[in-house]
């Protein structure tokens, strides 16, 4: 037998989201010393720390973000890893104690010059990149304009313009566009176009040989 369910809780009313210039933070999220740009939405129970999300990307939930710089009109689904945490392979043992110093109590101060290493060791996602439920993108690594991200990759390498990737470790399986077309997207740089431009050119992006034709 089934059931119908209206709803459930009953109480709770699926408003449609309205976003804005200001970012959309949900009330569960975590976001530490990082730059959001507008029309930006993060979904529920994410962390971002230290990192640039800029204008019109979304991430949908569950996600983690550290150390990152996220490009505009980005597409980041659920349980994405972005810059995930390196542990010293060098040293005696790995595990965080040697680092968390403070946290274990074996010194009054955490090793600053291992964060400082971590760091310098961001991931560069560019614009319009789309990643896949539980992608993870490993540190260092920079994602190019237009790239795709399968779901469940795991992203050890650089990925150029316009390229799909998917697998553990990430294989590039083939371009989006042939060479002329990502030559031409990259020149005409819409993600850089201002709100009034892109409210009039609007209706022009559903249409790729045409949006080429106009503004190439």
């Amino acid at each position: 037998m089934l059931y119908r369910v209206d709803r459930f809780p009953p109480d709770r009313i699926h408003a449609p989201k309205r976003l804005c210039e200001q970012p959309t933070i949900h009330p569960s999220s975590f976001v530490l010393d990082s730059r959001l740009g507008s029309w930006t939405d993060i979904g529920p129970n994410c962390s971002i720390v230290e990192s640039v999300f800029d204008d019109y990307s979304y991430v949908a939930g569950d996600a983690q973000i550290i150390y990152a710089e996220i490009g505009k009109f980005c597409s980041i689904a659920s349980h994405v890893r972005i810059n995930p945490g390196n542990h010293p392979m060098d040293r005696v043992t790995q595990h965080h104690c040697t680092y968390r110093r403070v946290e274990y109590g074996f010194a009054s101060t955490d090793d600053e010059a291992f964060f400082d290493w971590r760091r310098a060791h961001k991931c560069i996602v560019g614009h319009d990149v789309w990643i896949g439920h539980a992608a993870i993108i490993m540190p260092g690594v920079t994602i190019g304009v237009g790239a795709v991200v399968g779901s469940g990759a795991v992203v050890t390498r650089d990925v150029r313009p316009y390229e799909i990737v998917v697998g553990v470790p990430a294989r590039p399986i083939r371009a989006r566009f042939s060479d002329a077309v990502i030559e031409k997207l990259m020149r005409i740089a819409w993600w850089d176009w201002d709100r009034p431009t892109l409210e009039a050119r609007f209706d022009d992006f559903r249409d790729l040989n045409a949006f080429i034709e106009k503004y190439g």
